[in-house]
């Protein structure tokens, strides 16, 4: 999702990378869930959050949709977001103890706050928001550690290449006529998350070559 904002109001002015340290550590999140309410469409899903809820919570995309996700267009292309119920707007998956029922699993973005990303020259480099975590005791932690994934390097790589690969089609969009425009959005959301991923395979070995053929036909 595109922000249109001047990161000199947003950060603390300095970009990082995950082996730097940043003051972002929340303790554990004790006695707040205050970003887990309220989010509407904004908790975004790549492939590899929708692979690991697959996996963990032994289920189908398609069971998902029924409960705890929903479609809606973002930058002209069709991609699944985190659910908020209730008149509190909480995630579904939020406990009555406020607690994160999936924190092992939990998406990117969830692992990211209250970091951010900025993208340039190819890549990206990580970026503190100062105004959207309720805690004010927030203490340093090396990015890396903060973002909680087995290999940092892969993952990052993936990132950066579903970015990228988004970006692309949305350039391709802005040209497209009304028939290949439906067609680009249905082949995103059917290939990188409707097609079942082999859950005991390699995640990035299934992804890479679904962007493969998608680089290819478009």
């Amino acid at each position: 999702m595109k922000r249109d904002v001047d990161l000199k109001e947003i950060s603390d002015g300095r970009l990082y990378t995950a082996n730097d340290m940043v003051k972002a550590d929340c303790q554990d999140c004790r006695g707040c869930s205050a970003c887990c309410r309220g989010m509407g469409e904004s908790i975004i899903l790549d492939p590899m959050d929708v692979f690991r809820l697959t996996k963990d919570l032994e289920c189908t995309f398609e069971e998902l949709l029924q409960t705890a996700l929903e479609l809606h267009v973002v930058d002209g292309i069709v991609l699944p977001n985190l659910k908020m119920a209730g008149k509190d707007e909480e995630c579904v998956f939020l406990n009555r103890e406020g607690r994160c029922n999936i924190h092992a699993s939990r998406p990117g973005i969830c692992r990211l706050f209250p970091l951010g990303r900025v993208y340039e020259d190819g890549g990206f480099k990580y970026f503190l928001q100062i105004h959207e975590c309720k805690k004010e005791d927030r203490t340093k932690v090396k990015v890396r550690k903060w973002i909680d994934v087995p290999d940092i390097r892969r993952y990052e790589t993936f990132v950066n290449a579903w970015h990228y690969f988004l970006k692309d089609m949305e350039q391709l969009l802005e040209t497209a006529d009304e028939s290949l425009a439906k067609q680009i959005s249905m082949y995103v959301l059917k290939q990188f998350y409707l097609k079942p991923y082999e859950l005991q395979e390699d995640f990035y070995r299934q992804f890479e070559e679904r962007l493969r053929e998608g680089k290819e036909l478009f």
